[in-house]
Parts: structure tokens; sequence; C-alpha cells
């Protein structure tokens, strides 16, 4: 009985704080619009509101002994951050707040209930497909709500394009030539503005599917599978769309596969993007070969300055290739322990476990050979890292293990 209250329980902290890294921005948007105009130290003061809050709550639960992995990730970062930075003699803590994401919202995931990672994603998705169904539908009204083009420039410095007189943001517009499905005439973002994170989410749904699908009722299948497949369509996500595809493959091959395999999964896609530059060694435009070419390119130039940190200054021109923005921010050692945490901190003893782990490799390395700091995004990593850190200790709750103490500072049996 203690363990169906353990799942049922709602716990709100964590779903409010996960609810608002998926919503803050197109929120933050609608007020700049239509209320008053906002600035960047808008956006930092949110992302900072819920890093405190997450570190706040774990703190209050406690550190165990299970908390390690990402505590000593965290502290590791640091100890980069602050090589990076007085060796540069420039301050940069990009990557450190790309894993205090990663490990704040891992760490309450760990915490909470399956209902309400269940509640998260549904309220999440629910957002998500309403928006961009209002997106597909007007176009117009959809500007006049959030006017994306206007945020970015207010927001992030993203000057609007002469060219784009639609109010969307302009890298959402697409080009002639490019992928398309051709049900609308740009990109679509719906909540998140812009079109890599509405593509990356589809991919942080595919994941959750795979690792609850059996759980799941057929209202909440119709919702998850119709946004997915509605952000296929209208997105032109090209590497979205073969993560889908061979998650399919994955739902019934994951479990039969051993979670070291991981380990392999991020030389292998490396290895097979080498294949494809030096076959086509001319593709460096804005298709899949061509992203791939790009990032193969930039590993190829990398010296061993920029190996060990010292040449932070150029990190910008990376922002699109994830392996190199990983080397140049962190060290190459850096990227090891991003390898290895990425592999080795999820579960894989169950089905489901094993169907989370090897998606997220596969998520996340792919992502990296043909984009760069989407995944960092807590639009987006707030939901997913919510989802690992929950899948980690899925199979023992912790609240059903580590019970309140007595008075007399002894457990209460449970």
């Amino acid at each position: 009985m203690k363990s169906l209250t353990d799942k049922q329980r709602i716990d709100y902290p964590i779903l409010a704080i996960t609810l608002f890294s998926v919503l803050y921005n197109c929120i933050l948007a609608y007020i700049n619009h239509n209320i008053t105009p906002l600035a960047v130290s808008h956006v930092v003061l949110c992302e900072g509101m819920m890093m405190l809050s997450s570190v706040a709550y774990l703190l209050k639960k406690g550190i165990y002994e299970e908390d390690l992995p990402i505590f000593l990730f965290l502290i590791f970062t640091l100890i980069i951050t602050i090589y990076i930075t007085v060796m540069n003699r420039v301050p940069f803590i990009d990557q450190f707040r790309n894993v205090l994401i990663i490990v704040a919202f891992a760490g309450i995931g760990s915490w909470a209930s399956e209902r309400t990672v269940k509640l998260a994603f549904r309220i999440g998705c629910f957002f998500v497909l309403l928006f961009l169904v209002c997106e597909i539908v007007s176009t117009p009204f959809y500007v006049s709500l959030f006017h994306p083009g206007q945020y970015f420039e207010n927001t992030r410095g993203i000057k609007q394009a002469s060219f784009n007189n639609t109010g969307l943001f302009a890298n959402a517009l697409g080009f002639q030539g490019r992928f398309s499905f051709g049900l609308i005439d740009h990109r679509s973002s719906s909540i998140f503005l812009e079109q890599v994170s509405l593509a990356n989410f589809c991919g942080v749904i595919v994941i959750y599917l795979l690792s609850f699908w059996p759980k799941l009722g057929r209202i909440e299948k119709a919702l998850f599978v119709s946004t997915v497949m509605l952000i296929l369509l209208t997105n032109d996500t090209r590497t979205m769309l073969i993560f889908s595809f061979i998650s399919i493959i994955g739902y019934f091959a994951f479990p039969k596969i051993p979670k070291a395999f991981d380990l392999i999964l991020m030389p292998l896609i490396i290895l097979i993007g080498f294949f494809v530059h030096f076959m086509k060694p001319e593709e460096v435009g804005d298709n899949f070969t061509g992203r791939i070419g790009v990032t193969v390119k930039k590993m190829l130039d990398l010296d061993f300055q920029a190996i060990i940190g010292l040449d932070i200054t150029r990190i910008g021109e990376f922002a699109d290739s994830g392996y190199v923005y990983l080397i140049y921010g962190s060290t190459i050692f850096g990227l090891i322990m991003f390898w290895l945490f990425v592999c080795l901190f999820p579960a894989g003893e169950t089905a489901a476990q094993r169907r989370c782990a090897h998606s997220l490799s596969l998520f996340i390395f792919l992502n990296m050979m043909i984009g760069g700091t989407a995944i960092f995004s807590i639009k987006i990593a707030g939901l997913l890292w919510l989802l690992i850190g929950y899948m980690r200790v899925s199979e023992k709750p912790r609240t059903a293990r580590i019970q309140p103490a007595n008075v007399d500072g002894s457990r209460v049996p449970g």
C-alpha cells in the first residue's frame, strides 16, 4: 500500500518547476509583446529562480550516497570552469550552467512520483499541441500572442531580419530547397518560439513514450503520438524523423541490448560522421549530410590549444557543432566526462529503463553531430532530465526507502 501511495502522490514543487521550465519562454514573450518590453535579465532571472528552487528542494531532501554521481559531475565541471576562466582570463560559465540544469532536474526527478512525471509530460505536451495547432491554423493570431521575432530581439539581441515581416523568429522561415512536407510555409515553433527546441521536444516525448508506453492510457497515447506526428510534419526536422523511426524499432530491440553498448554509441556515431564526410567532402550546406560535414571539418581543425581549453574566445563559432563546442567549452576531458555521465548515469535493469537509457544516448549523441547547444536549453533539458532522474530509481522509489526519522533518530519502518 505504501508503494501505491508513493506512485500516486503529486509533488507540486517539482511539477511547478518543471512546467515553468517548459512554458516560461512563451509567458515572457506574451508579456514582452502585449504588456511591457523585457530584456535578457528577465530570462536570466527566470532560469535562476528555477535553478535555485531545484537546488533548495534537493538540499531540503538531503544528500545521499546515490546522489554522488550527479554532484561529482557538477564539482568536476566547476573545477573545469574555474580552470578555463583563469587560463583564458575570460569568465565562461556556460558549460557549468548546462551541467547545473542536468544535475538539478535529474536530482528532483529522482524524488518525483510516477504521477508527477506523467502529469508534467501530459500538461506540457497539451500546451505544445494546443499552440502548435494555433500556429498552423492561424499564424497571424499566433504572432499576435507572442511575436517571437520581437521577443528574441529584446531578450537575446538577435536583430529581426529585414526580409522577415511575419513576426516569426527568422530562423523558422526556412529557405527554398530545404527538406519539408510543405504543410505550412515555415518551420513550426509552438510555445518554444523557435524551431530547434520544438524539434528536440519531439525527441524528448519519444523517449518518454519508450519509457512509459505500457503504463499510458489510450487518451494519453493519442495525445503524445499526435503531437509527435504533427511536429514531424510541420517542423521539417530531419534528425528527429530519423530518431523517431529508429525508436520504433528500438522499442523492441533496446531491451535486448546491454546498457554497456551506449559507451560505444558516441564513438560509433562520430565514426559514421567521418565516413559520411569523406564520401561527400564538399557537403557543408544546411542538409543532414551537410551539417555532419560542418561538424567533421571543425573536429579536424581542432588543435592542442582548443583541446585543453585555451582558446575559449572562439567558442561562438561552434554553437552548431556539439562535440566541438563541448571541447572548446570544457576541454577534451569535459567531453569525456559528459559522455560517461550520459552513458552510465541512467539505470538499465528493466526493459523500460534500457529503452530510456539507449534512446537518451542516441538522442544526445546524434544531436551533437548535427547541432550544438540546443540540447542544453532548459526548455528541453528540464523535462528530459526529470525523466532520466525518475527512471533511474523507478523500480525502487526513494521515498519508499528513505523514511523520516523519529524523534530519537531511528527510522520509521516502512
